[in-house]
Formats: structure tokens, sequence, C-alpha cells
């Protein structure tokens, strides 16, 4: 098993706060939102694009039983605002990549930067022998960009992936 599953598998489930976040494992009642997220063009403008009917029936049935995977909601209470990812990154064994999506209302007031540096500091306090973390962001896509970077997370790579230009983030 690939180190970073099992990390994963061996603490989970886990929820994480923040002042005005909580990150909790994705249960099935957050279908409809990852559906959203799954199908919003603002949201997949940079992840190729509305997902497919078979696609966002699959994932809605997956991320409830997948560790790492930690649906974003006020802490005031209501429904999920996003999903934050953190698995075995498929380009090298042993490293980790953390992914995110908001909903577009959630979008400029920091809520993906706090809840990215949430799953981020879990990790970092779950694995301190400093497994790395990558994050991949389309090239065009600024505002990404510029949440990692503002996460302390540094460039350390460009290549073309999905037919686009990617740029690789590391801890």
């Amino acid at each position: 098993m690939d180190p970073v599953t099992a990390v994963l598998a061996r603490t989970w489930p886990v929820t994480l706060h923040t002042p005005r976040l909580v990150l909790r494992p994705v249960a099935p009642g957050d279908a409809p939102v990852m559906g959203e997220l799954l199908t919003d063009p603002q949201v997949r403008a940079f992840l190729g694009g509305p997902a497919s009917a078979e696609r966002v029936e699959a994932r809605r049935r997956e991320y409830p039983a997948k560790p790492g995977a930690w649906a974003v909601a006020p802490v005031a209470g209501g429904a999920a605002i996003g999903l934050v990812t953190l698995a075995a990154d498929y380009r090298r064994e042993g490293r980790a990549e953390v992914s995110y999506q908001l909903l577009p209302a959630a979008w400029g007031s920091g809520l993906g930067r706090e809840a990215v540096a949430a799953a981020l500091a879990w990790w970092a306090r779950t694995v301190p022998d400093g497994t790395p973390v990558i994050a991949v962001t389309q090239q065009a896509n600024h505002r990404s960009r510029r949440l990692l970077a503002a996460l302390g997370l540094q460039l350390a790579d460009t290549f073309v992936e999905f037919g686009e230009p990617q740029c690789l983030y590391t801890t």
C-alpha cells in the first residue's frame, strides 16, 4: 500500500476546524453540493470542464467512503460550500496531493486558503517525517496559483497534462 494511502487509512475519519470553517468527512447528504462542484462551469473552468453525469454519480458514491475527502462547510452550519482532498499523488509514489474546489459564491473571501491551510497543517502534524504535499493547477489558473503561493508552496515544475500547461507546487 502506498504510504500516503496507509496514513489516510490509519487516521481517517478526521474533522478539522478553522475560525470560519469545518472540514468534515464527506457524507452522503453532501451529494447535491458535490454534484454542483463537478458540473459548475466556473468551478470546472481549469479542471477539464463540467463532468459527465456518469462521473458525477461515481464521485457521489466514492467521496463518502474516501479517506482524505473533506466537505468544507461554514462553522455556523449549513450546506457544504466546497471540497478539499488529500490523496496519494498518482505521478510519484510517497507524495501526497492536495486538491480543492469551492462554489463560486465562496470565492474571494479567503475561505479556500483557510480550508487548504487546515488540510496542510493537519498533514504536517500527522506525518511529521516531512512527506511532501503537492498541488497541481493549470498555469492559466492565476487565482489558484496565488492561493498556493500565499500558503508558502513553491513552484517546483511545469509540464503539460490533459493538453494544458500545468504548474506543480510543493511544500
